[in-house]
């Protein structure tokens, strides 16, 4: 797969859902940190598709209108 390290995380939640995450992750660690994959993993194609689309547009704009 892939070579994985820890990293500490620090995030300020609304309590009721701090209180969620905090019971969450003493009851299944594992858990937490997959969900956390997840919402990264996810943030990380959505940057690299608006980059893909913003590059896309900057050469359909030097291109030009297509010729009828």
């Amino acid at each position: 797969m892939w070579e994985t390290r820890s990293v500490e995380l620090s995030v300020q939640l609304p309590r009721e859902i701090a209180d969620q995450a905090e019971e969450l992750q003493a009851d299944d660690p594992e858990f937490m940190s997959r969900v956390i994959l997840y919402g990264l993993t996810r943030r990380s194609i959505y940057r690299h598709l608006r980059q893909k689309e913003s590059s896309l547009a900057e050469v359909d704009l030097q291109v030009g209108p297509p010729s009828l």
